[in-house]
């Protein structure tokens, strides 16, 4: 059992629901001498509406009520906040700087990743994940992007788009063969890019064709700016098996590392999440074995569109711990150590203005996150949400991080300080798993289609 899972088992009983029910004596109408039932008027044997209400609904109507916060926490979620936290500042932050140096994912930290149960929070207990929920894996994903971006998109990739295609596209033989590695031991990795299909995934080019025995298939082509690639041994690879078909031939496949014709071709050298590997990959004839289809043909464009979605309120909540991180790293340096004439930087009311409007942004961010993602627990429509969250969360994120720099002064451009890689690393939110502008368009049609007549 994970460190994760024990931490988590600790809580004596999960608060699972966000709403609390209200005072017994709240009341929405007038208090008069002749009351019926819940204290509603009576007027000539008929209740009377409430002041300034078009219904007559009572105090009953209102159980539904949830006067929590939008990033309120369940007794679990709470409880793998703290876990994941203490793991982050104790074991990922030492590393953190030597890491990002070397362009290099520690290969006994991401054995450690696993031990957490931090790569199968949404894994069912029946495959060795932990079995929890989604805002689960999102406030994860914040912990630990307040330590390092790039420690936190390993975990992001791999529990919002690789394990969340398995658990919901599998056959029951994928997720028997691939959950319990996933959960325990093998990274995965998400490969829909390519030279020529970014924002346009019209334009995939990786072929699949029937194998000549006609059993399986066989890819050829290449992907780019391909996630964890080169600690993965897992990847889901989208190829088209019918162009003439366009989008609608893009089928999801499932690769292992090691497949004869499956080569890593270059690593990127990146300004920022440098520890995270970011390759190109060739397909020269891979083999693919029937079993190894991810859900159905043809429905590939579907299934990473959906993903993507979902994804996008991943890299939000890793916009949001990383400007957060960088406002605790840079405030306590102001507020403690940096004096210009005779007080401390962040005694200076123009200082403490920017750092209010700082904090007051990152707060407006979480609530977006914290929004779409119980939104989608739901069952409800979040593409939206999901778009303004990354959208505003990497906006914010390049300013806190920007302003973080400047309040350090010549400390926050130097390598010492984490400063300048929170800089770094936030310019890539704009960009991965849909650029900003792809990010607006989606919230324009989703407007559009909402209000037009």
């Amino acid at each position: 059992m994970s460190a994760l899972h024990i931490a988590v088992l600790r809580v004596a009983k999960p608060t699972l629901h966000m709403s609390t029910p209200g005072p017994a004596h709240l009341f929405l109408g007038f208090q008069g001498p002749n009351k019926g039932e819940q204290g509603v008027d009576i007027v000539g044997g008929q209740p009377r509406l409430r002041p300034l209400s078009a219904t007559a609904h009572r105090r009953s109507d209102l159980a539904d009520l949830t006067p929590t916060p939008i990033t309120h926490l369940s007794e679990t979620e709470a409880a793998m906040q703290e876990a994941v936290s203490r793991f982050a500042n104790d074991v990922v932050l030492p590393r953190a700087r030597e890491m990002d140096e070397a362009e290099q994912m520690d290969p006994a930290l991401v054995e450690q990743l696993f031990e957490q149960g931090l790569m199968g929070i949404e894994i069912p207990e029946e495959y060795g994940g932990a079995g929890m929920n989604f805002t689960a894996a999102i406030v994860g994903i914040e912990e630990l992007a307040r330590v390092d971006p790039s420690v936190s998109v390993l975990v992001d990739v791999h529990n919002t788009l690789v394990n969340t295609a398995v658990i919901r596209w599998g056959s029951a033989d994928l997720k028997r063969r691939f959950l319990p590695r996933l959960a325990t031991n093998t990274v995965g990795s998400f490969c829909l890019s390519e030279p020529a299909s970014g924002s346009d995934a019209f334009a995939l080019r990786t072929r699949a064709t029937r194998a000549d025995s006609g059993a399986g298939y066989r890819l050829s082509g290449g992907k780019m700016w391909i996630t964890n690639s080169v600690e993965a041994g897992f990847f889901i690879v989208f190829a088209n098996l019918d162009p003439s078909k366009g989008h609608r031939g893009i089928t999801a496949f499932v690769v292992e590392k090691g497949a004869p014709g499956f080569s890593i071709a270059k690593k990127e050298k990146k300004l920022g999440i440098r520890a995270s590997s970011t390759c190109v990959i060739n397909l020269d004839d891979v083999e693919v074995p029937p079993e190894n289809l991810l859900g159905e043909e043809g429905q590939g464009y579907k299934y990473a569109i959906n993903l993507l979605n979902e994804g996008r309120i991943g890299i939000a909540a890793q916009m949001t711990g990383l400007a957060l991180g960088a406002w605790e790293h840079a405030v306590k340096y102001v507020w403690n150590d940096r004096k210009q004439f005779g007080k401390l930087v962040g005694e200076f009311q123009g200082m403490q203005h920017q750092i209010a409007q700082s904090y007051t942004e990152i707060a407006a961010a979480r609530a977006l996150v914290y929004n779409a993602a119980r939104k989608k627990e739901a069952g409800e429509d979040f593409v939206r949400d999901a778009a303004m969250a990354k959208l505003y969360a990497s906006q914010v994120a390049g300013r806190v991080s920007g302003l973080a720099v400047e309040w350090m002064g010549g400390m926050g451009f130097v390598r010492e300080g984490l400063a300048e890689k929170f800089w770094r690393d936030s310019k890539i939110g704009a960009i991965y798993e849909g650029t900003s502008n792809i990010q607006l368009n989606t919230i324009a049609k989703s407007l559009q289609k909402e209000y037009t007549v």
